[in-house]
């Protein structure tokens, strides 16, 4: 722990729960919901009360700060970063925060709805924090650790560092973004402004773990059209486009290469939303792997399956459109290796043992890396996300900021006078 310092860790996190900063995926507006600007703006305040003059919550409801460096080295510039919004799975209108003071290892009911049970044998990590403060909804919203846990532990840090100006670090930037669930989260950043060297996203999970690689990600969208007729007359005429993508899902494999089959590295393909109408039918598609070069055989795997389904409804055609979502960050972090030796270094020296894991999906940090800002991925504590059962163990959080104090201490001390 850091020598001497009472956390405002805890006093944030449950602070910033009960704004809700819920995101919208069929909003087109930036960002998604306005309401997301209400953390923004408090962020802010705090930063400034802080002293950290040019905080501000720019037109797209991102949030940038500078920690100015109070060294003479030439520290590579260091970016904290963690995302405000929640997501749109569970609501988070109304969140009820409730702390769970040294947990004795047993069921979390959760008052308000009392068929809400938060069980060690459902979440096994809680009993590793029997004697921990347990942080809790109250049965009827998620919680928003994920990321507003991120974002108290950024806020704890820049806390600590202007508190503690013996403590010699480079510059070190803030940033807070919107949307981040709905997969919006860096759309309208602007990197310049931000002048970072190298960045880190606090937006983990269990005491200790860093993550450096995420899945690579493309979208299929593949649109079946058919042939409408007068379903009086439509002998021989009609190509139902609905029961062409029908059958075309029908012959998916089901016992692998889908999300509730597989685990590990091993990757997917997932369809996720399905319409049309006689005329013309669509089915969009996630496709995920750690390796990226795997994500084009499973598209052609889709083709041939699409081919063959074709050829079983004569006059049916189909489009078949792939868009490259985001790309595992390590094919840029391991260009510099540094930023994971630093990290992990850091989370040992706040005595707490690494446990490195690689990400079945994506973060800000996987499109910023490949936006030319290496971002891997720091715990937090935040655990169960986007459900009713999530829940951060206040230690946790505190061991997160050690984490990152000592990392900026890290990137001063392993720079050149």
């Amino acid at each position: 722990m850091l020598h001497n310092y009472s956390f405002t860790v805890k006093e944030r996190f449950l602070r910033y729960v009960q704004i809700d900063t819920q995101s919208d995926p069929a909003a087109t507006t930036f960002p998604s919901t306005g309401k997301q600007k209400d953390l923004g703006q408090l962020l802010v305040h705090e930063l400034q009360q802080l002293g950290i003059a040019d905080a501000h919550l720019d037109e797209h409801g991102y949030v940038y700060a500078t920690i100015a460096a109070n060294t003479v080295k030439q520290v590579p510039v260091i970016c904290f970063c963690a995302h405000m919004d929640t997501a749109p799975d569970c609501t988070g209108t109304g969140v009820k925060p409730i702390v769970h003071s040294n947990y004795d290892g047993g069921d979390i009911v959760l008052p308000d709805d009392t068929t809400q049970v938060i069980s060690p044998i459902e979440h096994p990590y809680l009993l590793k924090k029997k004697g921990d403060d347990i942080i809790t909804a109250s049965g009827t919203t998620l919680l928003g650790a994920d990321d507003k846990a991120g974002v108290a532990v950024i806020m704890d840090m820049a806390h600590y560092l202007v508190a503690h100006p013996d403590v010699k670090h480079g510059t070190i930037k803030i940033l807070f973004t919107p949307d981040e669930e709905i997969g919006r989260g860096v759309d309208k950043v602007d990197l310049a402004k931000l002048g970072a060297d190298f960045a880190y996203t606090l937006d983990g999970g269990e005491l200790g773990s860093y993550e450096d690689e995420t899945f690579s990600a493309d979208s299929v969208t593949i649109t079946f059209h058919g042939i409408s007729a007068h379903p009086g007359y439509a002998k021989d005429k009609m190509v139902n486009a609905l029961k062409v993508a029908a059958n075309f899902l029908d012959s998916l494999p089901k016992d692998e290469l889908a999300p509730e089959a597989t685990e590990g590295r091993y990757g997917f393909v997932h369809p996720v939303q399905m319409e049309g109408i006689t005329e013309k039918a669509s089915m969009q598609f996630i496709i995920r792997d750690f390796v990226t070069r795997k994500l084009e055989a499973y598209e052609n795997y889709l083709r041939d399956i699409l081919d063959e389904t074709l050829k079983r409804f004569p006059g049916a055609k189909a489009d078949f459109v792939v868009k490259e979502q985001y790309r595992n960050m390590k094919e840029i972090l391991d260009l510099h290796p540094q930023v994971s030796a630093y990290a992990k270094e850091a989370i040992e020296r706040a005595g707490v043992e690494v446990i490195e894991m690689s990400a079945r999906g994506g973060t800000d940090g996987s499109r910023l890396s490949f936006m030319g800002l290496p971002c891997p991925n720091i715990f937090t504590g935040e655990m169960a996300f986007h459900g009713k059962h999530e829940y951060v163990s206040v230690q946790d959080m505190e061991k997160s900021v050690t984490s990152i104090v000592h990392l900026a201490q890290i990137w001063e001390e392993k720079s050149a006078d």
